[in-house]
């Protein structure tokens, strides 16, 4: 393992805690450094940066899945299993709209992560069923408008990240075991599927790159964040053969050197202290 284990530890622990942190699988940092997870009953919430305290911003009334701030992070966008729809949330106040559902080219079935280009567009992988592959990855416009972006066959496409260059978006695809990506275009349409890494014995569940360009892949199953350097060589970040500290990580994000992950095995956010700045998102933005 690439990460002792000195550098993992539990960022908050919200089992007891009022609001409890139930089951969290969409996890994001806001600018001001705050930490945002989701919860089973789709609950919204946000993390003092010293992980001291939670608060219940918003719900959706009903699964949380992944999660992503705009670029002027005003706004967070969640994606929802029981709706199969992504919510806008208002940071500022909480308010919560659902933003699209795949209309006007068709509906979500499970939509799993979201992450936004450079020029502000969603793209949203659905998972589209437990043992029923199926497309894809969508995109959706700024006013909530989609389209099929990518229409082909994915087994359970699930974590989406950007290429630091944003010329290619890099999919994990959790029940072959496989990370693969698609380059995005002149145009901006999609491109054929390129091979990045295959992961016997492993479900990979979230994606998030550094600086540097090292994809880092949580595993659902089992316990462990693995990383894939730009030549496809991949390493064992941290294993937690335990489940205990790192407890089936699904999605993970980066403030400077750290990485926090969701744990939808467990009560808490794990963070792993890394070394590495993590990318700054959007990808691309600037700003």
């Amino acid at each position: 393992m690439l990460l002792p284990d000195s550098a993992v530890s539990v960022f908050i622990d919200g089992t007891l805690s009022d609001p409890q942190l139930d089951h969290p699988e969409g996890v994001a940092v806001h600018p001001d450094g705050s930490v945002w997870c989701g919860g089973e009953r789709g609950q919204i919430f946000r993390v003092d940066p010293d992980g001291t305290s939670i608060v219940e911003v918003a719900s959706t009334g009903g699964f949380a899945l992944g999660m992503a701030f705009d670029r002027t992070a005003e706004n967070l966008y969640v994606c929802d299993l029981k709706h199969a729809a992504v919510f806008r949330v208002e940071t500022a106040t909480g308010r919560v709209d659902r933003f699209a559902d795949g209309a006007p080219a068709g509906s979500f079935r499970i939509p799993n992560f979201p992450a936004f280009d450079a020029d502000g567009r969603l793209y949203v992988s659905d998972s589209h069923g437990f043992g029923d592959p199926g497309p894809g990855v969508w995109r959706v416009d700024p006013a909530g408008r989609a389209e099929l972006w990518f229409d082909r066959t994915i087994v359970f496409a699930n974590g989406l990240a950007f290429a630091p260059d944003v010329i290619a978006l890099y999919v994990a695809e959790t029940f072959a075991s496989a990370v693969f990506r698609i380059p995005v275009r002149e145009d901006g349409s999609a491109g054929d599927r390129e091979e990045v890494a295959t992961l016997p014995g492993s479900l990979p569940d979230g994606l998030a790159f550094d600086a540097a360009g090292h994809l880092y892949v949580g595993c659902y199953e089992p316990s462990k964040v693995l990383r894939v350097d730009p030549s496809g060589q991949v390493e064992t970040l941290y294993q937690d053969v335990t489940a205990h500290t790192l407890a089936h990580p699904t999605n993970l994000a980066f403030r400077g050197t750290t990485m926090f992950t969701s744990n939808l095995g467990r009560w808490h956010l794990t963070r792993l202290e890394v070394g590495s700045d993590g990318l700054r998102l959007p990808v691309g933005a600037g700003g």
